[in-house]
């Protein structure tokens, strides 16, 4: 059974003076470069972009001739120049796995693994929020367009789906399905290219896929490659594809021919990028899974196995992405950094093998060491260095080509000359003894400095505090409810430090928390997040502040109350301006009144019902509550109080052994039989009981509203009370119908008059069209303003009392939450297990951002915010067993022998002794306040453990108990009130000296 579709609420901890840049690895980059812009898309979700100080020209292909470029030089100043920080803006919540430039370089397309594609308007006013393009239903792996001037973009990713997408805001154009027409399951899209008729994928199918982009159908398909393919390349013209693979091989295959026509194997691990500028792409740049950077050049060259390939750069992680612009090319790595590094020209000369067997005679560690650049043999021109290409740089380009270890045909050549005819790898003659390949830098240009980013978390026990562990090595403890770092224990083992911070108790989850994009984000579902609660007086403790001595506080409600506080005071202030005009309409009978009303709407005689009938229908079969009583909130500020068991109950000695539903299955029967009073309801210290006080004493109860009496009628079926439900006001897309047949009563009873409902049958649609009640954000504010309609008709007034009653101080405490905390409202795809974003923003900008949020939020987020009500759920209760240690004390156990109980797993051992207190002692007739308290004369054993006062239920279960059944408790004096066991003792005595001449005398008879 599929999973229900959730909305939940994220909220990421921000790092203070956090400076640009990112903190995870880089997997996307793309250059302007008109405005010599560099953007870098990484695995933290940012788009960051970089001014780069650079020409960027002097190195484009002449526009004369595909075959010739401007001689590159090395500048002796271009080691100066340092890219600068520009933007960034937090895109996605998941990695960006590619980015690229359309629309002229107006629009940046990011496609990400929360199932995004979006795109981002640097250039545009609005540039600081990127906008959704479309959804995939997985992770969205790669981006194509057919030119910088598009206005659409294709998407593959690991839905086995190609969507093409129209960047002016016309949505998906066509969607292709990989699969269509195979029984292949492998279908997902990691590599994709347009390029005019031609779109080609591949995948880890092994499998390149041609298509024409305008009709979607399928081309052709190209077979050859063993494993993943990770990078596509189509040239201009359209007629040749380039594929890299993780087969550790480039093929490049003819659309015309049909077939491979040539495969490169100049790398030895897994190719992971292609790039190239060349119309036909007989000049490109490759990398590897073992971070080598290669430069292939074919120009001029009949037979690609001619070419020449040079290891030009080497970085110590996997090159996921290379671009070039100018002089410079760019790799983006696992790292957070982006290095910059300086081409390399091709046609310059190839060094001799005689040069390189002096080099090596020379210096027998200069293979080891770091190779300059420009490197030694170059010669000056003008102040720049043109240098020579060491032959130690040179790639074998293919299996058919000469390569080291092999030597070429009868050709005696012993240098290389300059020109390109005499610089083939087909005409050098190699040695076998000439050395490993040594790529020709070893260390970038410049380094675009990244940040640390978290990349291993550890919750703590009390569910309120997380350590991280960051790409750095450094450990960090967080708060999640200040949402501030607490404490860095430098450069330490995770492990290490969590039994320093570590506490033992027991907490219920209410978040998770996530370090997929470099920091911590806490994500709260309304499934769970309202599980955990913690005892008002241990958050802060130095403060003096009036708390009940059992006043917990729900953590989930907590913190929801801060992050969207600023919307609340917005929507305050929209309650106050609707009443306003509200009343103001209201003070104009006329403008109320539609053409053709009614004068006046009968409502129906409600006819009283018998006593016993009124408290048995209304409590067991309209609302049945469940035994720990939160099916209604309490009076703010008492709600997490009501929970907390009374003092002054009695344990019921008649209740089985099980758990609340022998409790009320016992209740019913009582019911049954006489008419139920206050004084009847049981209040065991350990049954939280919110039912309140009803007055049916005698009387039947008569409705004052048509809500009120649908909602607490007492002569309604159960099919009734079902339709009722349907019908009411809180459920989903509901109509509020005013008025109907009141509470869902039945045929027998008086109904309202029926006034020309075939003449007024539009207007009642439109007015049923008007109350229905939208399932989100909004939805909460229409009951609200429901309300304030049904006030005024009932009665009439110069005053709408408020409607919104946010949660208040006692109950959830003032959070100074940082500001700049983002805040996001997602909704979870179960179909594909990806995210969607619907909402991101801070705490600062929820109030201004209300209109979005009305329409995207969740209505139980309003209900939370606006009306102080949580989800309904069952209270989990512990089950003990409350036992005198050695019989020191009397016991509590019921006439029957039972002393097992249950209670809130939340309910602290102090709770407990002052229970334990009542039943083993009379009160005082009257209050004495110099009188100690049960938990200071009394203490609480568990597996031969004193138990601290302030320890839950749940604590002890999980860290002393340990084991499964009930746990186990005893109890015993703590010697302050030494005057308990003597009393005990002297009755006890007295007792069994009565006991012997009680039990002998009727033996001594017979």
């Amino acid at each position: 059974m599929a999973r229900k579709a959730r909305q939940r609420i994220s909220y990421v901890i921000p790092l203070a003076n956090s400076p640009g840049g990112h903190r995870l690895g880089v997997n996307g980059l793309a250059i302007d470069q008109d405005r010599r812009i560099l953007y870098s898309g990484g695995r933290d979700g940012l788009i960051c972009a970089w001014d780069l100080d650079l020409d960027l020209k002097s190195n484009s292909i002449s526009d004369d001739s595909a075959f010739t470029t401007a001689q590159p030089t090395v500048s002796i100043d271009s080691k100066r120049q340092k890219s600068t920080f520009r933007q960034q803006v937090q895109a996605h919540t998941h990695w960006v796995n590619d980015i690229l430039l359309a629309q002229n370089n107006s629009a940046l397309v990011s496609a990400s693994s929360d199932i995004t594609v979006k795109v981002w308007r640097p250039h545009s006013e609005d540039h600081q929020i990127p906008t959704t393009v479309g959804l995939h239903s997985d992770y969205v792996k790669c981006l194509a367009s057919p030119g910088p001037k598009s206005d659409w973009v294709a998407s593959g990713g690991l839905d086995h789906k190609i969507r093409l997408w129209d960047l002016n805001g016309g949505g998906e154009k066509l969607q292709i399905d990989v699969r269509e027409d195979e029984s292949n399951t492998k279908g997902s899209v990691y590599a994709l290219a347009v390029r005019g008729s031609i779109m080609a994928s591949g995948g880890p199918e092994s499998i390149v896929r041609l298509w024409d982009p305008k009709s979607g159908k399928r081309i052709t398909n190209f077979v050859g490659h063993t494993d993943n393919i990770r990078d596509i390349l189509v040239n201009e013209d359209g007629d040749t594809v380039m594929t890299a693979s993780s087969d550790q091989s480039i093929k490049v295959w003819s659309i015309t021919a049909g077939r491979c026509m040539y495969t490169l194997t100049m790398h030895n691990d897994s190719v992971w990028s292609l790039h190239s500028d060349h119309p036909r792409l007989s000049l490109f740049y490759s990398s590897d899974r073992s971070g080598m950077v290669a430069k292939t050049d074919v120009r001029d060259c009949v037979d690609m196995d001619e070419g020449l390939s040079v290891a030009v750069a080497q970085e110590h992680d996997g090159v996921s992405k290379v671009v070039v612009a100018g002089d410079c090319f760019w790799t983006a790595t696992s790292s957070s950094s982006i290095n910059r590094w300086h081409d390399i020209d091709t046609r310059n000369e190839v060094e001799s093998p005689e040069v390189m067997r002096q080099r090596q005679r020379s210096s027998v560690i200069s293979r080891t060491t770091k190779l300059p650049s420009p490197p030694p043999n170059a010669t000056l021109t003008n102040g720049t260095a043109k240098s020579k290409i060491p032959l130690s740089c040179v790639l074998p380009i293919s299996n058919n080509a000469t390569f080291r270890g092999q030597r070429s045909r009868d050709i005696e050549v012993s240098t290389v000359y300059s020109g390109a005819s005499a610089r083939k790898m087909s005409e050098v003659v190699i040695d076998q003894d000439l050395g490993i390949i040594v790529p020709f830098h070893e260390l970038p240009e410049e380094t675009i400095e990244g940040q640390n980013g978290l990349i291993k978390h550890l919750m703590l026990n009390d569910r309120r505090r997380v350590l991280t562990l960051d790409t750095a090595g450094e450990v960090m403890l967080w708060d999640l409810l200040k949402c501030i770092p607490i404490q860095s224990f430098g450069k330490r083992h995770l492990e290490d430090v969590l039994p320093e911070v570590n506490t033992t108790e027991s907490v219920a989850n209410w978040c998770g928390v996530d370090t997929r994009t470099g920091r911590l984000a806490c994500i709260l579902e309304d499934n769970y997040c309202f599980d955990a609660e913690m005892y008002a007086d241990e958050w802060d403790r130095d403060k003096v502040v009036d708390y009940r001595d059992d006043q917990r506080i729900n953590l989930g409600k907590w913190i929801i109350r801060f992050l969207f506080a600023k919307l609340i005071n917005e929507e305050l202030e929209r309650d106050v301006k609707f009443r306003n005009s509200l009343m103001a309409t209201a003070s104009k009978p006329s403008s109320l009144r539609r053409e053709h009303a009614p004068s006046s709407i009968q409502l129906p005689t409600i006819v009283p019902q018998d006593q016993s009938e009124a408290s048995n229908e209304d409590d067991q079969l309209i609302t049945p509550r469940p035994p720990n009583g939160t099916n209604q909130q309490a009076t703010p500020g008492l709600t997490i109080g009501s929970a907390t068991p009374t003092i002054n109950g009695v344990v019921n000695n008649n209740r089985p052994s099980t758990s609340d539903e022998g409790t009320s299955l016992e209740k019913r029967t009582s019911q049954q039989s006489q008419p139920r009073t206050s004084s009847d309801r049981p209040s065991d210290y350990f049954a939280s009981n919110n039912q309140p006080k009803t007055s049916l004493d005698g009387q039947a109860r008569q409705p004052t509203t048509p809500l009120e009496t649908a909602t607490e009628s007492n002569t309604q079926s159960p099919v009734d009370a079902e339709k009722s439900k349907e019908s009411g006001f809180f459920g989903k897309g509901l109509r509020m119908k005013f008025p109907k047949k009141l509470g869902g009563r039945p045929s027998t009873d008086v109904k309202p008059s029926i006034v020309d409902e075939k003449s007024e049958e539009s207007d009642k649609s439109e007015e049923k069209e008007d109350k229905t009640i939208q399932n989100n954000f909004y939805g909460s504010i229409q009951k609200i303003r429901f309300d304030y309609e049904a006030a005024l008709q009932r009665e009439s007034g110069d005053h709408i009392a408020t409607g919104i009653t946010p949660s208040t101080l006692m109950e959830t405490p003032l959070l100074h939450l940082p500001p700049y905390t983002t805040v996001i409202i997602q909704d979870e795809r179960p179909d594909s297990g990806g995210v969607a974003d619907l909402y991101r923003g801070t705490i600062s900008s929820v109030g201004l951002d209300a209109d979005q949020i009305e329409k995207v939020g969740p209505m139980w987020l309003g209900d939370l915010l606006l009306k102080n009500k949580m989800p309904e759920k069952e209270i989990p209760k512990v089950s003990f067993v409350l036992l005198p240690l050695q019989d020191l004390l009397p016991s509590i156990a019921s006439a029957d022998g039972n002393s097992r109980l249950n209670a809130n797993r939340m309910l602290r051992a102090k709770k407990i002794l002052a229970y334990v207190a009542e039943r083993i002692e009379r009160p005082p007739q009257e209050p004495n306040p110099q009188a100690l308290k049960a938990e200071e004369y009394l203490e609480l054993y568990c597996q031969n453990q004193l138990i601290s006062n302030d320890t839950t239920l749940a604590t002890l279960r999980a860290h002393i108990w340990k084991t499964g059944g009930d746990v186990v408790l005893y109890y015993k004096s703590s010697g302050r009130r030494p005057e308990l066991e003597k009393d005990f003792a002297e009755k006890k005595a007295k007792l069994a000296a009565e006991e012997p001449s009680a039990k002998t005398g009727p033996i001594i008879n017979s």
